[in-house]
């Protein structure tokens, strides 16, 4: 398959560039024939956009930039937009996620014929990878939004999100900042019952940082996430 990876990037300069050459590495493994990156520096204020510059040059991305920041949603509108793959898939530009779980993820996507898959921080873990709060913030976020969609997810919240590509532009993404997460597995969960599409979670590893270390999101967002599971569970 051709996958499309699409890191939306605000203020990442310490970790950017390590974790496009660990994305770009992926690309000859497994069912991943050839790779695309799509980076969205979304109005960056540090050194970020001269790291994706230098990264664009050297043939690791296809860089968009917007001249006023907009959120991760608006972020990964965008990527959508200018993506080309069969496939693709969210990551973040931090060091949480391990790319080589995207690896992993398209060949299950591929064994099984699935349109959507979810990569699970939980599934097959005897202790949870968040704090306690940020873990029970997240499994009642998760169970409300499987009441609303009928899936049986484990976690919603998950970056990687693995879709085919005439799926995803088929799911507009009307939320800017971190509300994407509640919004797009909504909009799937719709996909899923009224086009019979097949969707799974499978288990991916995880390692969080702090709020110190520049972790993004916080409680208001998980208010937000509320609101949002309510908004587009409840529309038809």
């Amino acid at each position: 398959m051709k996958l499309s990876v699409l890191i939306p990037v605000y203020n990442e300069e310490n970790t950017v560039e390590e974790l496009i050459r660990k994305v770009y590495s992926i690309k000859g493994k497994g069912v991943i024939s050839d790779l695309e990156i799509v980076a969205v520096n979304d109005c960056s204020t540090d050194g970020t956009l001269h790291v994706l510059k230098k990264m664009e040059s050297s043939g690791y991305i296809k860089l968009v930039s917007h001249e006023k920041n907009a959120g991760k949603g608006a972020a990964i509108r965008t990527a959508i937009a200018h993506a080309s793959g069969d496939v693709t898939v969210f990551q973040d530009a931090d060091l949480e996620y391990d790319p080589e779980d995207i690896v992993k993820m398209a060949g299950v996507m591929t064994e099984k014929g699935l349109d959507i898959l979810y990569g699970s921080r939980f599934i097959g873990k005897e202790t949870s990878p968040l704090g306690r709060i940020h873990f029970f913030v997240n499994g009642g976020l998760t169970t409300l939004s499987n009441i609303f969609t009928g899936l049986k997810l484990t976690d919603m919240e998950t970056c990687y999100k693995m879709f085919k590509a005439e799926v995803i532009k088929k799911i507009e993404i009307e939320e800017n900042r971190f509300g994407l997460e509640p919004e797009i597995t909504a909009k799937a969960g719709r996909l899923v019952e009224s086009e019979n599409l097949r969707m799974e979670e499978m288990p991916i590893s995880y390692n969080p940082r702090k709020k110190a270390q520049g972790k993004k999101i916080g409680i208001r967002d998980g208010f937000r996430a509320v609101y949002i599971i309510f908004k587009y569970g409840l529309q038809k």
